[in-house]
């Protein structure tokens, strides 16, 4: 009965992936950067609303693979939000019990989205203790703790298999300039870089992965210093990216390069890229924007012309309470005139530096 339930759920899985389209690429037009064009990679519109969807589906494939998913296993997450988001509508799908545990500052919509699924969550105080409760709760009710920051990046199959790597590649393909020489990527669990940058060296590709990072995250630290130990106090203030410890899923080898981003320079892009597309995205998107943006003006002075891809990981209005709202960013990122300064000088061609 076990074995003819995984092979329904793991069919189940592969028919919602036959059902979803690819997600859009989008070609900003941006008159500061001639001869250098950007692109977004819409993963809002899977599903869930989120780039997670990918993840979520790989990590139950690979827990039903793996023998430790089975026919009413309760499904533990740790997640600051959007990957709770997606695990719970797999959940659903498949008639899982669902439990996510998240930060109690996680934005509302995403709590109402994980609950509109079925899923439960279960709240602590700081990111740092999503982890130890997440593993209490699977051994309380004999349940599966999925663990996204260890299995994001083993649970993808990175040489190919319609991963988020190759369908930029393939998107690209009649594109002015359809090698990228920067994919920008931020790291929540570490296996997107981690997919991307795989897939890179495997094609022999000579696009450079540089992942940006936000405030109080140890990615760029650890990157630098290769000290495993390293810890933040603080949690990130830009959901969905930045971790306090290092997390198993970050694969430092693969990235080229990474940019530290203030909060409020995110903040701050993220409100101008909304003049942009007409509409509004989440948090992480500007923090990959604000990267986006400094790689094409340090092309720009070098007098080099090509191409930049990045990712709109999830929609804004998940956020409108948070990001999108001038009390909570004056409240909790500070003033954003200076970001928005850089930012103007930018897209105005006076500044050349990263």
């Amino acid at each position: 009965m076990t074995a003819n339930w995984v092979t329904y759920a793991i069919n189940e899985i592969n028919a919602d992936a036959q059902r979803s389209a690819d997600t859009h690429l989008i070609r900003l037009c941006l008159p500061a950067f001639p001869g250098i064009n950007i692109y977004l990679k819409d993963e809002s519109t899977h599903p869930t609303g989120s780039l997670k969807h990918r993840l979520a589906r790989s990590l139950f494939l690979y827990g039903l693979c793996n023998g430790w998913i089975k026919q009413g296993t309760p499904v533990i997450e740790s997640s600051s939000g959007s990957t709770a988001v997606s695990e719970a509508w797999f959940a659903r799908l498949l008639g899982l019990p669902f439990i996510a545990v998240m930060p109690a500052s996680t934005a509302r919509r995403k709590i109402e989205q994980i609950e509109f699924y079925g899923g439960r969550c279960h709240f602590v105080n700081s990111a740092c203790e999503i982890y130890a409760a997440s593993e209490q709760l699977a051994r309380e009710l004999n349940g599966h703790y999925m663990d996204q920051f260890t299995y994001a990046e083993r649970a993808t199959d990175w040489r190919g298999n319609n991963n988020i790597a190759e369908s930029i590649f393939r998107q690209m393909r009649c594109e002015p300039h359809p090698v990228p020489d920067y994919i920008v990527m931020s790291a929540g669990t570490g296996g997107t870089s981690a997919t991307i940058g795989r897939y890179l060296r495997y094609q022999g590709h000579p696009t450079q992965l540089v992942v940006v990072d936000p405030e109080n995250s140890v990615f760029y630290d650890y990157w630098q210093q290769r000290d495993p130990q390293l810890r933040s106090h603080a949690s990130s203030r830009i959901e969905g990216i930045g971790r306090p410890r290092v997390e198993p899923s970050f694969i430092p080898d693969v990235v080229d390069n990474m940019i530290p981003v203030a909060d409020s320079a995110s903040i701050a892009t993220l409100h101008w890229l909304e003049t942009v597309l007409g509409r509004k995205a989440g948090a992480s998107t500007g923090t990959n924007m604000w990267g986006a943006l400094q790689l094409a003006a340090q092309m720009r002075a070098e007098g080099r012309q090509g191409s930049i891809v990045t990712l709109l990981c999830d929609s804004g209005e998940r956020y409108l309470d948070t990001y999108y709202n001038k009390a909570w960013v004056a409240e909790h990122i500070g003033d954003l005139s200076a970001s928005q300064q850089q930012l103007a000088a930018l897209l105005d061609g006076n500044s050349h530096s990263m």
